[in-house]
């Protein structure tokens, strides 16, 4: 046991935007600076309006933590460039500053790529995982975005829009990334399966869905405007706009 532990001790950046989570930012900060993997956790505060900013000053001495912030709101998909371009360590990870995701399943995440198997891993909420009961349409949604998005980038995911993405870091660092608010997960997913080479993998974890006077934030929207990015990064980008060097520089 501490061996294995030893093994995996401080081996995760993990990259936290946070907008107006006042209400769970201190929990979910500590229940990730538990975890014996977390060797850098960077939060990305993105202009929040309540007193997210505040609650974070009770970390500012903790070497393990790194805050930034950003006093005009940009978007999620900025605040990941900001926290990815900011990663040190030999694995990078996003974590929402909510309790959707649970930090508990992060050896679950990491485990494909410890093994020496996989480039890049999803954690997917659709693989027969126990859990809170979820909105159909919510999920419908998920699942018809990850449909899409799996026509037309010809990788066969179960959980396109999933928080939890764990990645090599030089393979997150080798992306260029543009998109500033919900549309980075689709921007993701089709530089990752445009590489042709990388090696994704899926695993099962849980999952306890926000409702949303609890304050989610993703609406109809940012659906209708993934299907947008779906075609636009799949189909009308260029290598030369996704990636900083080939991948036989990188890998």
């Amino acid at each position: 046991m501490n061996n294995t532990q030893n093994n995996v001790s401080g081996i995760l950046s993990v990259v936290m935007p946070a907008y107006n989570e006042e209400n769970s930012i201190e929990q979910i900060v500590n229940l990730v600076l538990a975890r014996p993997e977390v060797g850098e956790l960077i939060i990305v505060n993105d202009a929040s309006t309540d007193k997210t900013w505040e609650k974070l000053q009770v970390f500012k001495d903790n070497p393990v933590v790194k805050l930034i912030n950003v006093e005009k709101n940009q978007g999620k998909g900025a605040a990941l460039i900001r926290g990815f371009s900011e990663a040190t360590k030999t694995y990078v990870l996003v974590q929402d500053a909510d309790f959707e995701y649970s930090p508990e399943d992060y050896p679950i995440v990491l485990a494909p790529l410890l093994a020496g198997k996989a480039d890049v891993v999803y954690g997917s909420r659709f693989m027969c995982t126990p859990g809170q009961v979820r909105y159909f349409g919510h999920e419908m949604g998920n699942k018809l975005l990850t449909l899409v998005s799996n026509i037309f980038s010809d990788i066969h995911l179960s959980d396109m829009e999933t928080c939890y993405k764990c990645f090599k870091r030089e393979v997150i660092q080798n992306l260029k990334l543009t998109s500033k608010r919900f549309g980075i997960e689709v921007e993701m997913t089709a530089k990752l399966a445009k590489s042709r080479c990388l090696r994704i993998w899926d695993v099962p974890i849980t999952y306890a869905p926000r409702r949303y006077d609890e304050g989610k934030k993703i609406g109809w929207k940012d659906g209708v405007a993934a299907f947008f990015h779906i075609v636009r990064f799949n189909m009308f980008t260029s290598e030369e706009k996704s990636f900083v060097k080939p991948w036989n520089e990188v890998l």
